[in-house]
């Protein structure tokens, strides 16, 4: 990975090209991440860069709403603002990164390939052919009951007598994490901290995103 960052999920629009096209977009505000420690190979094993997002708000004098005791503690030893996400990234190179540094929506160029994470929207309880595009069980004809929608068979009879792991089943349907690869920058908003990504990304308005490269 070369470069990365956490943003924040406005929405959707579109921008029209200078031959004319239109092309529908994800508006991501990226503010500025800060570098919150560096982890190194000698040290905890692997290279990589946390960073911390978004900002809490101050109850008291060193107290801050949604972040525990631990972590405070660990903000402080780096001698920065508690943030409310924290993301770790493995880049390829960290040499450059010092605790208390920021990354920026401008490390980011217009025609960058990036990858998006988030989590999908939860879409509640759904059966077989909802979650997993099962087909219906059964004829249609009159007098077979109501089996359509159902699971259909589980599991072999005597051996192993069990059902298999992985069986799709009804369930909860959405709310999980879903990554979005290829996607295309097409504009770069550094006054205002956004990113302009081409195509849909997961999760609701408001969500926290990863993008990386």
């Amino acid at each position: 990975m070369k470069k990365g960052i956490l943003g924040r999920k406005l929405g959707m629009s579109q921008i029209f090209m200078a031959d004319g096209r239109m092309i529908p977009v994800t508006v991501i505000e990226a503010t500025p991440n800060t570098v919150v420690q560096v982890k190194t190979v000698e040290k905890e094993g692997y290279n990589a860069v946390q960073v911390g997002f978004g900002d809490v708000k101050q109850i008291k004098e060193n107290v801050y709403k949604g972040v525990g005791k631990q972590a405070q503690g660990h903000f402080k030893q780096a001698g920065v603002e508690p943030k409310k996400v924290l993301k770790e990234f493995r880049f390829d190179d960290i040499s450059s990164y010092k605790v208390g540094d920021t990354i920026a929506c401008s490390s980011f160029a217009v025609g960058d390939i990036v990858d998006v994470v988030g989590k999908s929207k939860g879409k509640g309880y759904a059966g077989v052919i909802k979650r997993w595009n099962a087909q219906r069980v059964g004829s249609m004809s009159h007098g077979t009951g109501p089996i359509h929608r159902s699971v259909g068979s589980m599991a072999a009879n005597s051996d192993p007598s069990r059902v298999f792991k992985n069986k799709h089943m009804a369930g909860e349907l959405g709310n999980e994490r879903v990554t979005i690869k290829n996607l295309e920058i097409v504009r770069v908003d550094e006054a205002r901290n956004l990113l302009f990504i081409k195509g849909g990304v997961p999760g609701a308005k408001g969500t926290v995103v990863v993008v990386k490269a």
